[in-house]
């Protein structure tokens, strides 16, 4: 039986894990998870702030615990869990229309036929989702991923196939191929979002897969319409993945500005195109080719920048309090927002300067909690914190998992600020914080 100190050492370092996972890769936070003790892990996986990769790569890798921890995280929303929303929710959905029975018959269809009709009833997941659930052959996956390279299935039936097709995960990834078509297609970016909310695939996965190219961009700052998209946690998490894989551009301007006109007319996967742009292989794009809506200004919220903000001796001041916590959690965030709204500080500013490192990787301890984690009525502030903490994080870290458990394991009692830690670990000397 664990003391009572113990146990609040491994919540602790669980809540430090899952702020620090959610700027891993993927083999980090498999690596890292695993080296938890059984208190930090179950607290891990009941933790409010798992990302959406690390929970997908827990209900992957992780033991028949771990899936029953986080099937009662009443956090993890979307996922095909015990009392969770997923297949089983649009499989109780009315059966098949007479006028769609009129229509199609009631089967059963073979493997072509389906096909077939998925093409022509695709616009909406609705009709997919019934005709998947009405008599027909086993999908072969051989036969459909065949059919979808020589013309992509519409957006809307590749998310129901991702749904209830019971496809293995390789011809899943294969379904995100859209080939040649238009960008302007209807929800386009649905079977994307579906992927990371079912668990099926992680960000890093979808960065792997996802083509064309510009659609991987795209997909860091959807539109706000409604219906399935992304929230602010998958958001954050798409966007890392994508800063990742565009790293080995650096901040070298011609390399980003042949990204962004290579883009539009290249067919492969966005890792693909970086490593032609980076070997200077990349075809010259065609004159004349189409226009992306969205492209420009998705690739510039990606680009590094140096822009400081004015502010004089107030911006300094308000640096220097980032160091020195408030008498209380509240006015310590009443002075942080302050601060934000009047422009003497942005959400890098936090992740550099604020005390104790932990704090500042925690949204909530410096905009105040929400009453759900998907959500925060200051994005842009988030998401610049979370850019940020990306940098540091692979510039000091990189893909090395010792480095990562490292910090993991300092970051609980580390006093001091997110630059100073991983200063520390990486020269390997004393890691205290404190004088």
């Amino acid at each position: 039986m664990p003391t009572a100190e113990e146990d609040r050492a491994s919540r602790r370092l669980a809540w430090c894990a899952a702020h620090l996972l959610r700027h891993a890769p993927d083999h980090v936070v498999t690596d890292v998870t695993g080296r938890l003790d059984a208190p930090a892990r179950k607290y891990l996986c009941r933790d409010a702030w798992l990302s959406p990769s690390t929970v997908s790569l827990l209900l992957r890798h992780g033991s028949e615990e771990d899936r029953q921890y986080v099937a009662r995280n009443p956090h993890v929303v979307g996922r095909p869990l015990p009392g969770l929303p997923g297949p089983a929710r649009y499989a109780a959905r009315p059966g098949p229309s007479p006028e769609l029975l009129a229509d199609v018959g009631p089967g059963p269809f073979t493997t072509g036929e389906l096909i077939a009709l998925l093409r022509r009833h695709g616009r909406r997941p609705r009709i997919p989702l019934t005709l998947l659930r009405m008599p027909h052959a086993p999908l072969d996956p051989a036969t459909l991923l065949h059919e979808h390279a020589r013309d992509p299935l519409p957006p809307s039936a590749v998310e129901a196939l991702l749904l209830a097709g019971a496809l293995p995960r390789e011809a899943c990834r294969a379904l995100l191929d859209a080939g040649p078509q238009d960008t302007g297609a209807h929800r386009w970016y649905r079977p994307a979002v579906r992927a990371v909310r079912m668990g099926l695939l992680t960000c890093d996965e979808l960065v792997a897969h996802v083509a064309p190219a510009h659609r991987t961009l795209l997909l860091t700052d959807l539109p706000a319409a409604r219906g399935l998209r992304w929230s602010l946690p998958e958001r954050t998490g798409m966007r890392t993945a994508v800063a990742r894989a565009l790293r080995p551009l650096r901040d070298d301007p011609r390399l980003w500005s042949e990204l962004l006109h290579g883009a539009p007319g290249f067919r492969g996967t966005l890792p693909v195109l970086v490593a032609r742009i980076v070997r200077g292989t990349l075809p010259e794009p065609a004159a004349g080719g189409p226009e992306v809506p969205g492209l420009s200004e998705a690739v510039r919220s990606l680009a590094p920048r140096a822009a400081e903000p004015a502010g004089g001796v107030d911006r300094e001041l308000a640096l220097a309090s980032l160091a020195v916590p408030m008498p209380s959690v509240e006015e310590d965030i009443r002075w942080v927002r302050d601060c934000l709204a009047r422009g003497l500080l942005t959400g890098e500013d936090v992740i550099r300067h604020k005390a104790p490192a932990c704090w500042a990787l925690d949204e909530g301890h410096w905009l105040g909690e929400v009453d759900h984690p998907d959500r925060h009525d200051r994005a842009a502030p988030v998401l610049a914190a979370r850019a940020e903490a990306d940098r540091l994080f692979a510039l000091a870290l990189g893909a090395d998992p010792d480095a990562w458990w490292r910090v993991a394991v300092t970051l609980p009692d580390f006093a001091g600020t997110l630059p100073h830690l991983l200063l520390r670990v990486t020269e390997g000397g004393s890691v205290s914080g404190r004088s």
